[in-house]
């Protein structure tokens, strides 16, 4: 799929310069509601353009960004109004009950921190968007939340673009080895959080159980 999305990037390179935008625009947003979309890679690709000086930086910047903020707010929105039955009921393969579960969990806890931290959280960004939607948080809370996640996160990957050039096979293969190892990473992270919070709550439980 990235060889295929890879390819149809290059055809683009001669599109009018409002297409680029849009393309830019459009795909940050699909990322959010659709998952799998690979839109760190069109955003890569953005960078590039910068870098050859065919895009405007700010520009490329802004598309990404508001397209992120307003692929993650229609998540939002759509949790508040389908509300939680109805995708626990479901339990879609992209966004899992298990997930949405999990998610609330986070929230109980941690709250807008969480959605603050979306963009850096591979893997459950439309989980918590959604999540976010369902537990009702303020509208206006989350939605300064992601516009500032969404922000740091774009300017990082989009200025990492821009310093590798202007040779598109450099920058597509070094951001994906980038991102990979940055997914790994933080998921390994996320995996070894979460099992000592289940080790941690389970000795508590056994140091109870023996006080009884």
């Amino acid at each position: 799929m990235e060889k295929a999305l890879a390819d149809i990037l290059s055809s683009l390179t001669g599109a009018n310069d409002a297409l680029l935008y849009l393309l830019l625009f459009l795909s940050a947003f699909i990322e959010n509601v659709f998952p799998p979309a690979p839109g760190d890679t069109v955003t890569a690709f953005g960078a590039f353009l910068v870098g050859t000086g065919r895009l405007d930086y700010f520009l490329v910047y802004l598309a990404t960004t508001l397209g992120s903020v307003f692929g993650f707010v229609c998540l939002v929105m759509i949790g508040r109004v389908l509300g939680r039955e109805f995708f626990i009921g479901r339990d879609y393969r992209h966004l899992p009950a298990r997930r949405i579960v999990k998610a609330e969990t986070w929230f109980r806890r941690y709250g807008y921190p969480v959605v603050l931290a979306n963009r850096f959280l591979p893997g459950v960004r439309s989980v918590i968007s959604l999540a976010s939607g369902i537990a009702r948080l303020s509208l206006w809370k989350v939605l300064l939340c992601a516009s500032i996640s969404a922000s740091v996160w774009n300017l990082i990957w989009i200025h990492t673009g821009y310093m590798l050039g202007d040779n598109w096979d450099l920058v597509k293969d070094r951001m994906g080895s980038i991102l990979r190892n940055y997914n790994t990473v933080v998921l390994a992270l996320m995996a070894a959080a979460i099992a000592a919070y289940l080790i941690i709550r389970r000795v508590a439980k056994n140091r109870r159980d023996s006080a009884d």
